[in-house]
């Protein structure tokens, strides 16, 4: 882990920390995109990625499928 000096109370802290452990100065500037980024993730992109892959999936095994019985 990889730590940096807090510009206020020069204690040692991680960089990816969002505020100092000693005197709570933030870290990174906190706005609205950062919450939303940290915390309100999508759960439907999550749905979307698996219900596309099952379809790559399933398009993959029918062309193996008719390959198989068009050179057999």
């Amino acid at each position: 882990m990889e730590k940096k000096k807090c510009p206020q109370c020069k204690n040692l802290i991680l960089i990816n920390s969002p505020t100092c452990l000693y005197c709570g100065r933030p870290n990174k500037f906190i706005t609205k995109e950062y919450v939303n980024k940290k915390w309100n993730k999508d759960k439907n992109n999550v749905f979307n990625d698996i219900f596309i892959n099952k379809y790559v999936v399933f398009i993959l095994l029918l062309i193996i499928t008719i390959s198989i019985i068009i050179f057999n």
